[in-house]
């Protein structure tokens, strides 16, 4: 009987699972440098509240090149510009390594990029729990294994993670870290390990020794104040916290203190569950060569107008409103959509109301297309008669979007927090329709 158990129980060890944990490195300066690619490489603080001649808000995000000055995420802007002084103020005179450039928060802009990351990422694992704009958990263990690849130098969880890190930044843009381990805590240890543009691996059996020597700061759910009482009791690492007693640290900081304790041992028998139902489904590819020929892109549309509606199907997902995206280079979103009278399943008229959507576009030369179907549905109704249905509209901020809870998730993030409920206009600045969310 060895190595099984008993009926409608589930085993406690699941040292087989696969987690990746998919953190985006300095996520809001990298979608800048994505809109001005003169960026790259260059000090870049992307601030909340701030706005160019001004001096006051909180920084939200700095580039590694930014935090070589002492900046940081969180801090007063007016500190971040006597550490690094924005270009546009310094003296001719002075030197311009000594300076650096300034962007106010465009969350929109950013939950855009975002989309496109996510959906790649659901096409790599079949459960995902999105923890913010830039960062998830991937349960991969029915799409990979631990065993090592044919070559010997690797294991083909490796190879998998691998993958997913090089499509995100091939078709997307920005780079990602990427964390892999048997459980959700040590992978998200795992991501933070080597960034920027990192891959750390823990196997099996390495965990504890993996996690030993980092500091207890770094231990997931440890924050400041916990780590500080911590450190009271002469525990520095992951390693010290693993060894202490148990029962002591229950008594002191009670059911977390031992669940901290189990996590610094690498054990965490939490499953990856997915945060809740999608309000959408989408589906994006982008050309080789940006192209202005009708046939080309209505083929493409084709393509992805039968997957988006396939995935709703597989889903048992019925859809109120169907939309496409059209971005032109280099960067310039512009969607469009139609809403229905009521929830369908009819992959016919996905492909037909995109394709009517696309007839606006047909001169336009494009980078990129995408399909989507929202205002999703998953109760059991009848198809509403398509007899009156609205006319073409563009998408608003009015719009249902798909915005997944993080409950249940409350370790702080330097890149999160306070950011994920700012709001700022890029139709201005990009000179495109109104927008929101694909995702």
């Amino acid at each position: 009987m060895a190595g099984e158990t008993l009926p409608g129980t589930e085993p406690d060890d699941r040292s087989d699972s696969i987690v990746l944990h998919v953190d985006m490195d300095c996520f809001y300066a990298a979608c800048e440098r994505l809109r001005e690619p003169e960026l790259v490489g260059e000090p870049l603080v992307v601030g909340m509240g701030y706005e160019p001649g001004e001096g006051h808000g909180a920084v939200a995000t700095a580039s590694y090149e930014a935090r070589a000055f002492g900046v940081e995420s969180a801090q007063p802007i007016s500190q971040a510009l006597d550490r690094l002084p924005r270009l546009e103020d310094i003296d001719p005179d002075d030197d311009p390594e000594q300076a650096g450039y300034y962007r106010p928060v465009d969350i929109d802009f950013y939950k855009e990029v975002a989309a496109d990351v996510k959906a790649i990422l659901r096409e790599c694992a079949d459960v995902i729990r999105e923890v913010s704009i830039d960062e998830a958990y991937l349960d991969v263990t029915d799409r990979t294994a631990w065993d090592f690849a044919p070559s010997g130098d690797r294991t083909l969880a490796e190879g998998y993670a691998r993958y997913v890190k090089q499509r995100i930044e091939r078709e997307v843009g920005v780079t990602a870290s990427i964390g892999v381990a048997p459980n959700m805590s040590t992978a998200k240890v795992a991501s933070d390990f080597d960034k920027p543009d990192g891959l750390t691996v823990v196997r099996p059996g390495e965990v504890r020794e993996f996690l030993a020597p980092i500091s207890v700061h770094d231990v997931h759910g440890v924050g400041p104040v916990t780590a500080r009482e911590l450190g009271e009791l002469g525990i520095e690492t992951a390693g010290d916290l693993a060894d202490a007693d148990a029962s002591e640290l229950e008594s002191r900081f009670g059911s977390r203190g031992r669940e901290l304790h189990e996590r610094a041992k690498g054990m965490d028998d939490r499953e990856v569950t997915p945060t809740g139902r999608p309000k959408s489904l989408s589906r994006e590819s982008a050309f080789t060569e940006p192209t202005t020929e009708m046939e080309d892109k209505q083929e493409v549309v084709r393509a992805l107008a039968r997957d988006v509606a396939d995935r709703a199907r597989s889903r048992g997902a019925m859809y109120r409103t169907i939309g496409i995206k059209v971005i032109v280079p280099p960067f310039e979103s512009n969607t469009r959509a139609r809403s229905l009278p009521g929830p369908v399943d009819d992959p016919d008229l996905v492909e037909s109301v995109a394709f009517d959507l696309l007839e606006e576009f047909a001169e336009t030369r494009v980078r990129k297309l995408g399909v989507r179907v929202s205002n999703l549905s998953f109760a059991e109704t009848d198809q509403s008669s398509l007899d009156g249905w609205d006319a073409a509209t563009e998408w608003s901020d009015s719009d249902e979007m798909d915005q997944q809870s993080n409950a249940g998730d409350t370790e702080p993030n330097s890149e999160r927090g306070q950011t994920d409920d700012t709001t700022a206009s890029r139709s201005k600045r990009r000179g495109q329709s109104s927008l929101v969310e694909f995702d």
